[in-house]
């Protein structure tokens, strides 16, 4: 794969970039009835209102400017941060990369509509002292803003290559910047994000950028799927919404649609999730066949890592994280207690706030940040 995300744009093919938004497929409403439910557990304790007025923000409100760049054929937005240099000089500059599915700029989705993970992170960089530069996902940001080639491509199967070559773009925009000095460089990647970041020094040319892993996965991707899909279809099975049978049907589909992915096998079956639709397949044998562990024991020995986890992130678990620790010669770990996977505070005893815009975000990020960068350079 090494050269190949920086190909022509007319290369881009085979994979939908709806990838992981769970869809409800037309079959019987059974089905639709039973998928709704799962996807309602799912998210009853992470969606939020907008609009709703939310706790302080962290970190420093820096100068900003939008960005707009080219990336693997289309036009990228996104939003450059900075904070005022003490002495006029260029500041250390960081990337921020977004987890999975069409999540925008500040780490948002329909489904987390005020996780602000992104946005909170360059707050907590800029406080630190560092520039950042934090993008929309493919398939992200506003629907108005995209150009005509962007929204025909959104009917159209996608390279998954072209994520590589937004990140590598994203990242030449970052230097660019004349507020950014270029030797001294991070990539901030949380939670499929971080896949990219261990990835970085592979994909970028001539880059050697230390590395923030904010609640990244220790397993191959498949496999954190099933598990989080598990945990969901268990979860709503004991709340009463889902039944046995049904249950027992969701989870053998899904580890049954897992085997075709590795085998290369047609996905030809009945997925409730959408998750394993036949357009996101190429893209999901892609992604699975990085395994974290693998990708961390790939750097080069001088390669500086942070690694954050909250004890309270319910999509990756701590037997993860200390997998993909072991890949790792000398990498700092920083277990944030208290801490979700978008890194906000969680609290799940009664009456306590579970909304995304309620929760403050997690006081023990900038301090660990703040560490690891001063040691940097």
């Amino acid at each position: 794969m090494e050269g190949a995300a920086h190909g022509p744009a007319d290369t881009l093919k085979n994979v939908s970039i709806r990838v992981r938004v769970p869809a409800l497929p037309d079959r019987s409403s059974r089905c639709t009835l039973l998928t709704s439910a799962v996807i309602a557990v799912a998210l009853s304790a992470s969606a939020c209102s907008p609009g709703d007025e939310g706790p302080e923000p962290p970190g420093l409100s820096a100068d900003g400017r939008d960005v707009t760049f080219e990336g693997g054929g289309f036009t990228v937005e996104g939003s450059f941060t900075h904070p005022e240099s003490p002495d006029g000089e260029p500041v250390p500059g960081a990337l921020i990369i977004s987890g999975s599915g069409p999540t925008n700029r500040n780490g948002n989705s329909d489904g987390r509509p005020e996780a602000d993970t992104n946005l909170n992170l360059s707050r907590v960089l800029a406080g630190a002292g560092v520039a950042s530069l934090r993008y929309d996902k493919f398939g992200s940001g506003d629907p108005d803003t995209w150009d005509e080639k962007t929204v025909e491509a959104m009917g159209e199967d996608i390279d998954p290559l072209l994520f590589d070559a937004q990140m590598a773009a994203a990242y030449e925009e970052l230097i660019a910047q004349p507020e950014v000095d270029p030797e001294r460089t991070l990539i901030v990647g949380h939670s499929e994000g971080a896949l990219f970041a261990l990835r970085a020094r592979e994909v970028l040319e001539d880059a050697d950028p230390a590395l923030v892993l904010a609640a990244p996965p220790g397993a191959r991707m498949l496999d954190v799927i099933d598990r989080q899909i598990t945990e969901q279809v268990r979860t709503a099975e004991a709340q009463g919404a889902v039944n046995e049978s049904d249950a027992a049907m969701i989870l053998s589909d899904i580890r049954t649609a897992r085997a075709l992915v590795r085998a290369g096998d047609e996905l030809d079956m009945y997925d409730p999730t959408g998750i394993f639709a036949p357009q996101n397949q190429d893209f999901l044998a892609w992604i699975d066949a990085f395994d974290p562990v693998d990708l961390a024991r790939d750097l080069p020995d001088d390669t500086p890592v942070l690694v954050l986890w909250g004890e309270e992130d319910a999509q990756i678990p701590r037997d993860e994280i200390d997998r993909l620790m072991t890949g790792f010669e000398d990498a700092e770990r920083v277990d944030l207690p208290g801490t979700d996977h978008v890194l906000r505070e969680y609290d799940d005893s009664p009456g306590a706030a579970a909304l995304d815009g309620d929760r403050p975000f997690s006081p023990d990020v900038a301090p660990a940040l703040e560490r690891f960068v001063d040691g940097l350079w």
